[in-house]
């Protein structure tokens, strides 16, 4: 039985975790199983997952299975966004600077702010009043 030939990248964003598995092939783009049109719904979404390989103009040469889980769409689509671009440095480390300086292998460490104790939410306090 011949090798299957991949390369991996794991992406992540806020708590979306992605694994990218980038296989030679003609372009198809699969997300959980389905389509990644029928996956990220918006154009911004689409753009945001794509654009590592289109950078790259790699698109029509790999296949791409994906599986997200965690966090809301958008913040999959970055993750997948990340996954590829550090699976496509495995392929061919040259690639490594272009990605670097288009920030798509740096993760965003933005997370969302705890509520505290005995406050409305992360940031909202009690009305002060002075007497």
């Amino acid at each position: 039985m011949a090798d299957l030939v991949q390369y991996y990248g794991t992406g992540r964003r806020k708590s979306a975790i992605a694994r990218v598995f980038l296989r030679p092939g003609t372009g198809e783009f699969k997300v959980n199983g389905k389509g990644y049109t029928e996956y990220f719904v918006t154009e911004q979404q689409r753009t945001a997952a794509k654009r590592s390989l289109v950078l790259t103009e790699l698109l029509s040469t790999f296949d791409v299975v994906t599986t997200v889980k965690g966090g809301g769409v958008s913040a999959q689509a970055d993750a997948v966004k990340m996954g590829s671009a550090r699976a496509l440095v495995v392929f061919n480390p040259e690639l490594r600077k272009l990605l670097k300086s288009e920030n798509l292998l740096t993760r965003d460490a933005r997370q969302k702010e705890r509520k505290k104790y005995g406050q409305k939410g992360a940031r909202a306090r009690f009305q002060f009043s002075k007497r």
